[in-house]
């Protein structure tokens, strides 16, 4: 038996967030006393690096459209072909739609967005996760045979420990998709925010998008990407894709700026397992400084453009 993780390519290349998930397989074969093998969807350039992070045999598709019962029906046969118990997804819109399906075809135990490597207890695996809003962890007992987990970014940092990988065309057919893909819009240039190490995020306290360079100019200098509450994606100040909360995309970066944001319960759900959280705002009695690590009370108007020349000056020197 063995650990077979699922990443995909991205604009033709493995990411950050695919070496994660290699490094967490690697460490839960070890674990489980087994090897970690890799699916790769859709064609990378970089493919044989998985080795470097773990990863014993690699298995490769090429770019195909995403069909949740197509992708279904590759990865359950690709792990009954390997003999492969467990296995792994990154905690993305794909595994979403797809870890479901894959626990229910192959009769095994599912748990989504886990936080730390597991561990073992006979034919038991242990995995912990947050619960209720991200206010506690819970441990998880997943004793089924076929074991599938999602796991949170950030969760670990890729660790290289091997050489690079051969890479083999993997020969499973593709089943034909009974879906039409219309139009596909990306969204490139940035770090995808549940892989982002930095986040500067903002609220209703910008008053409105035309104040949002303030926002860009700080997340510039520090190598960050940009997200806000639901109520600015909600107003169109800003796109969809950036929404962070309960309802939006779940983080957990290195760095999470809060800035004009009260806090509400829904939005600290989707952040509130970052390691170091940066408040700003004018309201002292803001709910969101109860989970800042670092708080400032201000106006962000005049405090953000200070903090971001700062950080500007000691950049230079």
């Amino acid at each position: 038996m063995s650990v077979l993780i699922v990443i995909e390519a991205v604009e033709g290349k493995l990411n950050k967030g695919a070496f994660e998930i290699c490094t967490y397989g690697y460490k839960t074969s070890k674990v489980l006393g087994t090897t970690c093998e890799a699916l790769i969807i859709g064609d990378a350039h970089n493919a044989t690096e998985v080795g470097k992070y773990g990863v014993a045999n690699a298995l490769q598709i090429g770019n195909i459209s995403f069909d949740s019962k197509v992708f279904t029906q590759i990865i359950a046969k690709t792990a009954n072909d390997l003999g492969a118990d467990t296995i792994i997804f990154r905690h993305n819109s794909t595994a979403k739609n797809v870890a479901g399906r894959l626990a229910i075809r192959m009769d095994a135990g599912l748990v989504s967005g886990v936080k730390s490597i597991p561990q073992a207890n006979g034919n038991t695996l242990l995995v912990d996760k947050s619960v209720y809003s991200g206010k506690a962890i819970a441990t998880y007992e997943i004793n089924s045979p076929v074991k599938v987990l999602t796991v949170m970014g950030n969760t670990i940092q890729p660790e290289i420990v091997g050489e690079a990988a051969i890479v083999t065309l993997s020969s499973t057919p593709i089943p034909a998709s009974t879906t039409q893909v219309i139009e596909r819009k990306t969204i490139t240039g940035i770090v995808p925010l549940p892989e982002a190490e930095m986040v500067v995020s903002a609220g209703r306290g910008m008053k409105g998008p035309e104040n949002w360079a303030i926002i860009e100019e700080l997340a510039s200098e520090i190598g960050a990407t940009t997200a806000c509450s639901r109520p600015v994606a909600d107003a169109h100040w800003r796109p969809h894709h950036e929404h962070v909360g309960q309802t939006g995309v779940a983080i957990r970066p290195n760095l999470y700026f809060a800035i004009g944001i009260s806090g509400a319960i829904q939005h600290l759900a989707g952040v509130n397992s970052s390691k170091t959280i940066v408040v700003i705002n004018k309201d002292p009695e803001a709910p969101f400084f109860k989970a800042a690590d670092y708080g400032v009370v201000g106006d962000l108007f005049e405090i953000v453009p200070k903090l971001t020349e700062a950080i500007r000056r000691f950049k230079q020197h």
